[in-house]
């Protein structure tokens, strides 16, 4: 059997040059048909629980056999006639599903607002880490500039199960609450703008966060509900009932949680409560300890089980060093990896990596690490009916179990440092 040595740093180029030819590989493995492989000696950890001894196949992309004892797996190889050096030694890593990240703007200096470049960039920087899909996040722009956006995404899909789709973090967003978009663009959801976005999508729109206060918000929530977008309650000033008609009307996700919205207040209870109390609506989160701090995190972590997704805002900067960077139009200070507007100081997004949000839950918050596992895996997954079969992904996501995609990531026990990462079954690290 082949062995999986560790590494002695983290194995991800620095350099642009390098970086450019490994977004270009990653990119080219979608093109090659998956080779058949075989994970043996690992500790499973996914949604259902931990399982050590754990083996796992995979062939044509989709994982076709699992189980927990060294000689079925090598009978198993045998019988699904596996070849000898595809056979991988796990020596006790952590296996876990592949990581999905449901709400990032880019990674490697840039974004996926910036055409094909930007896609296959960002998606590089993120897939060594560990998240082996995506749905590409669009910043606020000119209408005509997010539908030209849209369609890049939409274009990469068609060669690139990676990437899941695309998020609009706004227009349809409240200028309280505005972050780091830019409040020139900023608009109401009229249903000639809600057309012209889900045709430029073609179908690639996945989610949209979207203020329900605003004057055409609960119908438009209601048209992309119906369109098989869902609508994120987002970057508000909604009170609790607004935000209860929100979700009645078909919203499902609340956008990061405490992060652009009024924060909690026992006589003005506001959207969080209404979402942590709506059982259809998942919480998105995002686990830096710098946009919501610790003792926060360890208290929100408890509202909703298994509703909860670890997601990470990232924008360009993301898994590259302190400098001035830009989100959209807005420049961008990133200093010790906090990214904040240079014009007013609000945060601007993000420079984490979901493995590092899962070791934080994991290593700083106690978090059951089958619960952080499923925050990363199968709750984003299930946000779109992607833990299931479906039109976009084919096999489900979210767990290593036959039938499922072969996203499949090794981890370090001590850290959970993503040390391999295999997604549709093709190797990227």
């Amino acid at each position: 059997m082949h062995h999986e040595h560790r590494p002695e740093h983290d194995g991800v180029p620095a350099s642009p040059q390098e970086r450019q030819a490994t977004a270009e590989r990653i990119a080219q493995s979608f093109e090659q048909p998956a080779q058949a492989f075989g994970i043996a000696n690992a500790t499973r950890i996914d949604a259902r629980g931990i399982s050590p001894r754990s083996w796992a196949i995979s062939e044509g992309g989709v994982i076709s056999e699992t189980g927990t004892s060294a000689q079925a797996f090598e009978e198993a190889a045998e019988r699904h006639g596996i070849p000898e050096q595809n056979r991988i030694d796990a020596h006790g890593m952590l296996l876990t599903p592949g990581y999905v990240d449901i709400h990032a703007h880019g990674a490697w200096g840039m974004s996926f607002d910036d055409g094909a470049d930007g896609i296959r960039t960002a998606r590089a920087g993120h897939m060594l880490h560990g998240t082996t899909r995506q749905v590409c996040s669009l910043i606020t722009n000119p209408l005509d500039v997010m539908e030209a956006n849209l369609r890049n995404v939409r274009e990469a899909m068609r060669t690139r199960p990676d990437v899941l789709g695309a998020h609009l973090e706004g227009p349809f967003i409240s200028p309280l609450h505005k972050g780091a978009h830019d409040p020139a663009c900023l608009c109401d959801p009229t249903p000639e703008r809600v057309a012209a976005l889900v045709e430029a999508a073609d179908g690639c729109l996945r989610q949209i966060t979207i203020a329900p206060e605003l004057p055409h918000a609960m119908r438009a929530i209601d048209t992309f509900a119906h369109e098989g977008v869902v609508c994120a309650v987002g970057h508000t000033d909604a009170d609790f009932a607004t935000t209860e008609r929100a979700f009645d009307a078909g919203a499902r996700l609340l956008t990061h949680l405490f992060n652009a919205m009024p924060g909690l207040h026992h006589r003005a209870p506001g959207p969080i409560p209404a979402a942590v109390e709506d059982r259809r609506v998942s919480i998105e989160l995002i686990n830096d300890g710098f946009h919501v701090q610790d003792p926060v995190l360890r208290l929100a972590l408890g509202f909703a089980p298994h509703r909860t997704v670890l997601v990470t805002d990232a924008m360009a900067a993301t898994d590259c060093p302190d400098g001035a960077y830009t989100l959209g139009k807005l420049d961008v200070r990133v200093t010790d990896g906090h990214a904040r507007l240079v014009s007013n100081g609000a945060i601007a997004g993000s420079t984490l990596l979901l493995e590092h949000a899962v070791q934080r839950a994991v290593l700083e918050l106690g978090m059951a690490p089958a619960d952080a596992v499923e925050a990363a895996t199968l709750a984003p997954a299930r946000v779109f009916g992607f833990d299931g079969p479906n039109a976009v992904t084919g096999a489900p996501l979210g767990l290593v179990c036959r039938g499922h995609a072969a996203d499949m990531l090794l981890l370090d026990p001590s850290s959970w440092q993503v040390r391999h990462v295999w997604c549709a079954g093709r190797r990227q690290r």
